[in-house]
């Protein structure tokens, strides 16, 4: 089998036929035709009628290189050598947090692929946010951004943790006065956007640099180039589960390995031990959208650089990939807004190790 290519059971799924069988009635598709090809091909083992065949065979068509994906920009803010240095520095430069003792990077480590070892965010004056904070890789692709997607573009994401009172605490009228007063940033501000400091301007300067955090040449991508050697024998079975008996592919779609959806997969939910009842600890989405099927939603996040992000999920809750593997193998967490893709996987220990030793084949050569 080339792994480069979707899998066979895939094909077949995807064929006229089956993608009319697919759209137009997937609760009457029966074991015959497409489905029993599926699982004789090795396939997920599920009710045919599952709307995860529906799903996984619409995301798994060959998938494009990473190089070939385009990244959006703002007409207003084109990218430059000289706004991303600036961007640079602004990130890692303490001026722009209350008590001067927290940057950006303070939370999204460069050599954790900008996130950090902690369950949850840490801000000045060891405040403590609510969320785990997210990687920083390839989010220039992204079309909106944090765990609920509330801020659309990069320009509005990056102001956001300087005011925000558990992680930066700085108004942004004081942010801008603080780089006014330096006639370093004065004189940069002023050479790169040919006007004096404002917040416009240090939204944009920072969200260049976010659009020029990269994660790519993965041995993954080398191996969908042509080089079949750039993946081990265990590591070609993990991406075959992946593609398959996983469905990992259907919210973690190539080659930016998530789909910037939101969904429920029930981390959130947590039962009382003494009353049996179950409750949200964190709304998600819904707090931002208001639509109920966004209960205990957060945005799929990108799997690149993976295996150096630990600990995992919005709330920081699994500390391996091992655990993430099994929370997912056991079919996530019940709970009244569980999307329906998610189900138990039945997965084997060598199954599970083999997914494991793909998900490392996705570190590549990070841009910092």
């Amino acid at each position: 089998m080339d792994l480069r290519q979707p899998a066979s059971w895939l094909v077949r799924a995807m064929s006229a036929a089956g993608i009319a069988a697919l759209v137009l009635a997937p609760a009457r598709l029966s074991s015959q035709g497409t489905t029993q090809g599926a699982v004789q091909s090795g396939g997920p083992p599920q009710d045919p009628a599952s709307p995860l065949r529906f799903f996984v065979a619409l995301n798994n068509r060959t998938p494009p290189k990473l190089a070939d994906v385009t990244m959006p920009v703002p007409p207003d803010n084109p990218v430059t050598d000289a706004k991303v240095a600036l961007g640079r520095r602004l990130f890692f430069d303490t001026i722009l947090s209350n008590d001067r003792s927290v940057s950006c990077a303070t939370c999204h480590i460069p050599e954790r692929a900008f996130t950090d070892e902690r369950t949850l965010a840490v801000g000045v004056f060891g405040r403590v946010g609510r969320r785990h904070s997210p990687s920083l890789i390839n989010r220039g692709f992204g079309r909106s951004q944090f765990w609920d997607g509330r801020a659309a573009t990069l320009e509005l994401q990056v102001v956001q943790p300087i005011k925000d009172p558990n992680e930066m605490d700085l108004s942004i009228d004081d942010a801008v006065a603080r780089l006014a007063a330096e006639e370093s940033y004065r004189t940069t501000f002023q050479a790169v956007f040919e006007r004096p400091v404002s917040a416009d301007d240090l939204g944009r300067a920072l969200a260049t640099y976010l659009r020029s955090l990269r994660s790519g040449d993965a041995p993954y991508d080398r191996f969908m180039a042509g080089d079949t050697t750039a993946l081990t024998a265990e590591q070609q079975t993990g991406l075959q589960i992946f593609r398959t008996r996983g469905a990992c592919t259907v919210c973690h779609a190539e080659p930016l390995f998530t789909d910037e959806a939101f969904r429920n997969t029930g981390i959130a939910w947590r039962v009382d031990t003494n009353t049996g009842t179950g409750a949200l600890q964190d709304e998600g989405r819904f707090l931002v959208s208001g639509m109920a099927r966004d209960h205990g939603a957060f945005k799929v996040p990108t799997l690149r650089e993976i295996a150096n992000t630990p600990p995992y999920m919005h709330d920081g809750s699994l500390a391996t990939l091992a655990e993430v593997i099994d929370f997912y193998d056991g079919g996530g967490r019940q709970n009244p807004s569980l999307i329906p893709l998610i189900r138990p996987l039945r997965l084997s220990a060598d199954d599970k190790r083999a997914l494991i030793a793909f998900l490392g084949a996705l570190g590549g050569v990070v841009t910092k």
